[in-house]
């Protein structure tokens, strides 16, 4: 991944790159992984989350190991220059912010379940950064499918500061949006399970070491 970027601030629509009607490559068929096709459409009774949570290598990896998951897959979300390319939003002039897509079975993972595993595995205080890997792809979003996902989503933010805030952490800067009106831009191939790939491969996300207290009831309860 690239490191050390600097755009520190998000481009308005007018400034994004103008991107391309259709995007220049395409989505390997199935998980190296789990074996199940990343794309969709998904079969019934399975459920969508995004996240954003700093270099989507490492976040990506957290969540397939992460009983319940059926497939996920890396991309570009929350910004304004469709189907961009890697080069375009490190740039800083796409708006995107490097994204997960979980694909879930709620009768086995529950939508808090993974929202834990989201807070927990990056720290969510750090802005326009995550670790050593700074500009505004790396920042921090949760993007919605239901109100009942922007419901928990918000629950889990609000029980989740006072802990970091008795642990000496800031404010908490996730993005909390609805996935509508923001599309999801599947990444290049070869980011695609990356860490599978190359299993000693750079990973640059890690936690608060902070345990959120929201996410921990039995699937369905």
């Amino acid at each position: 991944m690239s490191l050390n970027r600097r755009e520190t601030r998000l481009p308005t629509p007018e400034e994004a790159l103008r991107g391309r009607e259709t995007p220049e490559f395409a989505v390997p068929d199935r998980h190296t992984v789990l074996g199940n096709p990343l794309l969709g459409p998904y079969p019934e009774g399975l459920e969508v989350a995004d996240f954003g949570l700093g270099c989507f290598w490492g976040a990506e990896r957290k969540f397939w190991q992460t009983p319940g998951v059926w497939t996920t897959l890396v991309g570009y979300q929350g910004g304004h220059t469709p189907n961009p390319a890697y080069e375009e939003v490190c740039s800083g002039l796409t708006g995107h912010t490097e994204a997960v897509r979980v694909v879930f079975d709620p009768a086995v993972v529950s939508y808090p379940q993974l929202l834990k595993v989201f807070w927990e595995a990056h720290d969510p205080t750090q802005g326009f950064r995550q670790g050593n890997d700074v500009g505004t792809q790396y920042r921090s979003a949760i993007h919605t499918h239901s109100p009942e996902q922007a419901a928990a989503a918000e629950a889990s933010r609000e029980a989740f500061q006072p802990v970091l805030t008795k642990a000496g952490h800031g404010s908490i800067t996730t993005e909390i949006l609805p996935a509508e009106g923001r599309p999801f831009y599947p990444a290049e191939p070869y980011h695609q399970q990356y860490l599978d790939k190359n299993p000693n491969g750079y990973c640059g996300i890690g936690g608060t070491g902070q345990s959120c207290p929201i996410g921990v009831a039995p699937a369905g309860g």
